[in-house]
């Protein structure tokens, strides 16, 4: 892993302003809500703030109040966001959270799908460490799948390692067999890729941790997720299976996003591939145990 780089994570990818209701409730029947802050990409890069790394945000954000405040949530875990993108042309997107039903997007048009290769000009990957990237960016525009790979090539010439979620969201894509196919093909370039194993069943047809090995056999780590039963990485240290932790599940969205970053929390630090797991665990029970995608510490 790159060493002596300012920043340990570089995430990259949209942040909605998140409407949750304040307690473990449905959205048809609560009473108050709460404005949270929600992205795959800066969930990962508040986490790893939260627990002493030096992360940074980067996307785009409509020149509203909505985005006004998610820049600030999002700054006060200690995130860098200075390089933000401040669009007046376009929306902040939201998405409202409905505990144990799911969540509603409303992002269509917004700052973020607007992101693009050109995007990036303003970014120096060799002061970079891990580049961070999810599935969820390549799904939002065809410009967002070009920041992708051109996010992918500056990040290898620079040296700079390169981490990629699956985080397949099928309201995002018009076809299983789209998303399967453009989802392996950045996988395939990344270093780390994290995936769960009923995802990549859906995408790939796997069924297995070591099915989805054997189609993607190049990164150097790769972390298959099997929800409430264990989670595998295969690695130079072989294959590694840490069994998950039990827990009662008040939200499941944002746990695959703390687990990342439990996981790369301790990649940075040197730990072993069981230490890593065992933090992807414990930072997803703690995202489990919450309504919010970023508990407060």
């Amino acid at each position: 892993m790159p060493e002596s780089r300012p920043i340990d994570v570089l995430a990259i990818g949209e942040t909605m302003a998140l409407v949750v209701p304040a307690a473990p409730e449905p959205v048809d029947t609560a009473e108050d809500f709460r404005i949270g802050i929600g992205g795959a990409e800066s969930n990962l890069a508040c986490h790893l703030a939260a627990a002493g790394h030096v992360a940074e945000w980067f996307g785009a954000l409509g020149d509203d109040a909505l985005g006004r405040r998610t820049l600030a949530k999002i700054a006060g875990y200690g995130v860098d966001v200075s390089r933000v993108i401040t669009d007046p042309a376009a929306p902040t997107g939201l998405y409202v959270k409905n505990p144990g039903v799911g969540v509603s997007y409303y992002r269509r048009g917004s700052a973020a799908s607007r992101l693009s290769p050109s995007s990036l000009d303003m970014i120096d990957f060799s002061q970079v460490r891990i580049l961070h990237l999810s599935g969820i960016t390549l799904a939002l525009s065809e410009t967002c799948a070009a920041l992708v790979d051109a996010a992918i090539d500056a990040a290898q010439a620079a040296g700079c390692l390169v981490s990629f979620d699956a985080n397949h969201r099928p309201a995002l894509w018009e076809s299983v067999a789209e998303a399967g196919e453009r989802i392996l093909a950045a996988a395939r370039r990344a270093d780390i890729v994290l995936v769960g194993r009923d995802e990549a069943e859906t995408l790939w047809a796997t069924t297995t941790a070591d099915e989805v090995r054997d189609l993607l056999p190049s990164p150097a780590h790769l972390v298959v997720k099997d929800s409430d039963v264990e989670a595998v990485e295969f690695s130079a240290e072989g294959r590694t299976a840490v069994p998950a932790r039990k827990v009662e599940v008040i939200e499941a969205v944002g746990a695959g996003d703390a687990f990342a970053a439990g996981w790369i929390s301790g990649l940075l630090t040197g730990g072993s591939a069981t230490d890593r797991i065992a933090r992807g665990h414990a930072a997803a029970a703690r995202a489990l145990s919450s309504t919010q995608d970023i508990p407060t510490p």
